[in-house]
């Protein structure tokens, strides 16, 4: 199930993430890229301040490039297997869904279909070999550790919109 989509502002966001390539399915990969991303966020002594993101980079289906992060409070300096970086402030088009992950790519496919229909743009570069996108996001307020129920599971997408 999802909320239909609208537009939000986002405020700029700092994070650290570990940055991967990744293959779709890449679902069997993620408990150990998160385990090294909250080894590096505590070795640092960091403290996240929101919810677990998937942030996209780049895609060429079903090549992927991902920064699986946290925001935080403040700003740092890149260390280590951790990239930091901040997440633009701007206008973006939201989808939150709520259900199974394996329901994520009908629910952004929807999105996108939305967006297309509205005549919204990607801050983006679309080239034959994959897009490149400034602020693609999947961010994850609760899960499988703290909802039993898959139904109960909300993503929050987002896509920041070209200025």
């Amino acid at each position: 199930m999802a909320i239909e989509p609208k537009i939000v502002e986002r405020a700029a966001t700092p994070y650290v993430a570990v940055r991967r390539a990744v293959t779709i399915p890449f679902g069997e990969v993620i408990p150990g890229i998160m385990e090294k991303l909250f080894a590096e966020v505590n070795k640092k002594r960091l403290q996240p301040d929101g919810p677990v993101f998937f942030k996209y980079n780049f895609i060429n289906m079903p090549e992927l490039e991902i920064d699986f992060g946290v925001p935080l409070a403040r700003q740092v300096e890149a260390a280590g297997e951790l990239v930091a970086g901040v997440l633009p402030a701007g206008r973006y088009v939201q989808l939150i869904h709520f259900g199974h992950y394996d329901r994520l790519i009908d629910a952004t496919g929807f999105l996108i279909r939305w967006a297309r229909e509205q005549g919204i743009r990607w801050d983006a570069i679309e080239t034959p070999e994959g897009d490149t996108f400034v602020s693609r996001l999947e961010t994850y307020p609760n899960g499988p550790h703290d909802e039993p129920d898959p139904d109960k599971w909300e993503t929050i997408i987002e896509i920041k919109l070209r200025d």
